[in-house]
């Protein structure tokens, strides 16, 4: 993510930020402390190595696991400009994901949203999520997306008011339509400044 952003860029409000603690979130019924921060350069082959892992069981179920591609896909759309990166731990010291909110022409496109597998099914995924979708509703971005077919994902994405556009026979594009004010509050300043809205 970088400070200097597009009007594109500026409409669906993505800039860069400092590591943040989002409390109040659980996973497993107790306090986690979490936060997003500005991804670097030198994020991108961990990210690349955490989608190939947590895409691989999708990707051969549906015929379309490469171990090159999966990897190279990722490098080759790696976005430090609206990238997130998302900490956990302590001192919040350990990557257990990253989220890309990329602005688009009719609002933004979420992507590369993965988290570790042991973050998963714990509550972290929906954090995030409400945080990042906090921030558009508020400016009344349209959220895009796709997901894997038969991909456990999709349910995530429908809890949060995301419906199905169309579908290929690989990919699920699903869509999140928002009206609001483009007001943002210094409560959301404050939880969520890598998804900054001006």
């Amino acid at each position: 993510m970088a400070t200097d952003v597009t009007d594109g860029a500026a409409r669906a409000g993505v800039t860069a930020a400092a590591t943040v603690t989002v409390p109040g979130e659980s996973v497993v019924g107790r306090p986690t402390r979490w936060g997003l921060r500005a991804a670097s350069a030198a994020d991108v082959e961990v990210i690349a190595e955490l989608r190939a892992t947590v895409m691989r069981a999708d990707l051969e179920r549906l015929g379309r696991y490469d171990e090159h591609r999966v990897r190279q896909r990722l490098r080759d759309s790696f976005s430090t400009r609206h990238t997130s990166i998302i900490m956990t731990g302590h001192e919040l010291d350990r990557i257990a994901g990253s989220v890309t909110v990329r602005p688009v022409e009719d609002g933004a496109l979420l992507e590369h949203f993965y988290l570790a597998p042991c973050h998963q099914g714990r509550g972290l995924g929906s954090a995030v999520l409400r945080t990042v979708l906090r921030r558009t509703d508020r400016h009344g971005v349209t959220v895009r997306l796709n997901v894997l077919r038969g991909s456990a994902a999709r349910r995530l994405y429908e809890r949060h008011g995301f419906v199905v556009e169309s579908e290929d026979p690989v990919d699920v594009f699903m869509v999140r339509r928002r009206s609001g004010a483009s007001v943002t509050s210094d409560e959301d300043r404050a939880t969520a400044p890598a998804l900054e809205l001006s």
